[in-house]
């Protein structure tokens, strides 16, 4: 453990060391300070990544258990997808979410539900949401769920 610390001061100190004319000493430092990705920032991902389209499941499934429709909702569309590492993995989703043919009481597959096509009961919704993934607990979670 001393030896990764160690290591990491000494880069920061290359980073902070500059010859005569003010530019790093390193190509490294001058390439890590400029390749636009932090740690802990979000991050553009695709939106039919695995990670993602699990995400987008979590939050459907809340959404499904917060409201008193008789109908199940399912994903339709990922618009956009942003990803963040927080101990674990925060997805920020743009989600459009449909009403299904399936009645919450018979406790489908999601996958095994089509979408309404009546026009009375066809319902989509856009849905802002953050799933927080610990994979290593198993553990998914979505403290954000905004839809309209």
């Amino acid at each position: 453990m001393h030896t990764a610390m160690w290591l990491a001061m000494l880069l920061a100190l290359c980073c902070l060391t500059s010859d005569a004319h003010g530019a790093y000493t390193s190509d490294l430092c001058s390439k890590d300070l400029n390749s636009g990705v932090k740690p802990g920032f979000p991050k553009t991902i695709k939106t039919n990544n695995p990670g993602v389209l699990k995400a987008a499941r979590h939050s459907v499934e809340k959404f499904n258990n917060c409201t008193n429709d008789i109908f199940l909702f399912k994903e339709s569309h990922v618009s956009k997808a942003l990803v963040q590492v927080v101990k674990g993995l925060k997805y920020m989703l743009q989600v459009e979410i449909g009403r299904t043919t399936c009645r919450k009481t018979m406790h489908r597959q999601l996958d095994n539900c089509d979408f309404q096509t009546s026009p009375a009961l066809k319902r989509t919704l856009h849905c802002y949401s953050e799933v927080w993934v610990i994979p290593w607990l198993h553990s998914f979670e979505v403290p954000v769920l905004r839809c309209h």
